[in-house]
């Protein structure tokens, strides 16, 4: 069995009562506390000693942090500034380096397999994906299954699965064969059903005529193609083809700067959500959510179901942008859909509202997904456009979660390879990325409860000694806390629930790992360290930092709380 000897220990055990002494220390005096001890004993001969950590005093005055968490530099000389000679608040690259930044594939004819679904996770998806836009439930019931057998095969390894909904999609009809518009052209829409002629072709939906206004503009499949309304009737919208190409069937139709007024979650839709409940998914993907409504309506079957399913809301209509913060509140986060989003809106708006969603949902704890068009090129050639390269790596540094790919690993003719791209994409920009020692200061974190505290702190700590981080937790709460302050190594996240272990497999830097939890401390310890070392996850004479602390005390009574540093030794 692994042996392991405690360098720092018993860091804080406090009440919920003290918390107010903190508030009156410094940000940076824990860190000016590790900083000096560490000068002191982790570098010195005297590797196996063990330090309580007696009072956290301020020995720095002046010291500011900006919002990204940068110090200033004439005020404060950091251990890793001192050892390693680099810029202040960065580390130098740990060889063992994994990617943090998640990775969510799409499931279609090109990867339904069993081999190509193992090809995928090996290449580096997180999460599979389930577009209930196409395909049935017979299809989809094998890829649960297949993803099933797969989890079940690895303690350290995890897919989770997200069923992505249709939502209320406006489709232009069936079509014979193609229908070639050009510019200039006259074209017409009708509510009947089954026209299709060269200038007249049906839509799906019977509230069309009376969603748009003379003067709207008309995208089909996103912009591929564009029309402006000329004039209406009961039944016809009759519009001038702005910019032309070839309409087939089912063609996605939006109107800009507007939202089609159908339900959030169509009949379709609950029977499919009735079938990720019986298959007990990790995540619903709510199309085109235009306010908190309709995810209080769908936690509310949810809980009456008694299913533990998180919702991720889908920001890609004209109407979700003014209730965002209602919306992101009441999920448990937000994909950010630039499909429709920028068929919606003015296309020039998607990137900062790509930016500002991810701020949202960093400030509010929860996970973001970013998706449409990542590497739209490789669906038909091996090599990404450079232009996809940047998107994915702005996705990376703006602090997305994970990143997706749809129609590439769905139908596309090079699936392991667009993963491949992501995935070193992502590993690379993160590893240019400014390593701060501390995380950026969030005030909340010391108005909420001791958990936000520690993971904070945690993180400070983990960052200022270049070590990983290992927590226990039943219910993930830890482990997503310490996620969203993106401390610069792995998260560890041991449990002893299956359903926490794939839930976690989105979230940024995490590391789930299942195991079973005894009620010797130590020995979990000791077992969990083995498993690592084992799978060369760490190292003998690495240091880790270990959390004890979240919603649910382990092996600790309630009022208490640790951050201990360990050295693993063979």
């Amino acid at each position: 069995m692994a042996a392991i000897t405690t360098i720092l220990t018993d860091a804080s055990a406090v009440s919920t009562a003290d918390l107010s002494s903190f508030r009156t220390t410094s940000d940076h005096s824990l860190f000016d506390s590790v900083t000096n001890w560490t000068k002191r004993r982790l570098f010195s001969s005297k590797g196996d000693s063990s330090f309580p950590i007696r009072s956290m005093h301020n020995t720095q005055t002046g010291v500011a942090s900006s919002t990204n968490g940068h110090f200033n530099a004439d005020k404060l000389k950091s251990t890793v500034e001192l050892l390693n000679g680099g810029a202040l608040g960065q580390v130098k690259m740990n060889s063992s380096h994994r990617r943090k930044t998640k990775i969510v594939c799409t499931i279609g004819p090109s990867t339904s397999s069993r081999e190509m679904i193992w090809k995928l996770a090996e290449a580096g998806m997180n999460v599979a994906r389930l577009n209930m836009s196409h395909g049935d439930h017979a299809s989809h019931q094998k890829t649960i299954d297949l993803v099933k057998e797969y989890n079940a095969q690895f303690e350290d390894k995890v897919i989770a699965i997200m069923l992505d909904t249709k939502g209320p999609e406006v489709r232009s009809g069936d079509v014979p064969r193609p229908i070639q518009l050009k510019e200039g052209q006259e074209f017409k829409f009708t509510i009947g059903r089954g026209v299709s002629t060269e200038d007249t072709v049906s839509v799906n939906y019977d509230d069309f005529v009376n969603d748009v206004e003379v003067g709207d503009i008309l995208l089909v499949d996103g912009g591929m193609m564009s029309l402006a309304v000329k004039s209406k009737t009961k039944d016809l919208v009759t519009c001038v083809v702005v910019d032309g190409g070839e309409l087939k069937s089912r063609r996605h139709l939006n109107v800009r700067g507007k939202s089609a007024t159908l339900p959030s979650i169509t009949d379709k839709d609950w029977e499919d959500i009735k079938f990720g409940v019986d298959n007990q998914v990790d995540f619903y993907a709510v199309s085109f959510v235009k306010d908190a409504k309709v995810v209080h309506e769908l936690k509310d079957y949810l809980k009456g179901c008694n299913a533990d399913i998180h919702v991720i809301v889908k920001i890609e209509s004209a109407d979700s942008i003014p209730n965002l913060h209602s919306i992101i509140s009441a999920s448990d986060g937000a994909m950010v859909a630039r499909g429709d989003l920028g068929a919606e809106l003015p296309i020039e708006e998607v990137p900062l509202l790509q930016e500002d969603i991810i701020r949202r949902c960093r400030d509010m704890h929860k996970p973001v997904i970013v998706a449409t068009n990542m590497l739209e090129s490789m669906i038909n050639h091996p090599t990404p456009t450079r232009a996809e390269v940047s998107d994915i790596a702005i996705a990376v540094r703006e602090g997305a979660d994970a990143i997706m790919l749809s129609g590439e690993t769905a139908h596309g003719k090079y699936p392991i390879k667009a993963v491949k791209v992501m995935h070193t994409v992502a590993l690379r920009t993160e590893s240019s990325l400014p390593l701060n020692v501390m995380p950026p200061v969030r005030f909340n974190a010391y108005k909420s409860h001791m958990g936000e505290m520690f993971a904070f702190h945690s993180t400070t700590m983990a960052n200022t000694l270049n070590t990983p981080i290992v927590v226990f937790t039943r219910t993930g709460s830890m482990a997503i806390l310490l996620s969203h302050y993106r401390p610069s190594s792995s998260i560890f996240a041991f449990t002893n629930e299956e359903r926490i272990k794939q839930r976690l497999a989105l979230y940024q830097g995490v590391i789930p790992i299942f195991m079973q939890f005894s009620d010797d401390a130590e020995e979990t310890f000791s077992r969990a360290l083995k498993l690592l070392t084992g799978k060369n996850l760490v190292e003998e004479g690495e240091f880790i930092t270990l959390v004890q602390s979240g919603a649910q005390p382990i092996w600790r009574r309630e009022s208490t709380h640790h951050i201990q540093v360990r050295k693993v030794e063979l």
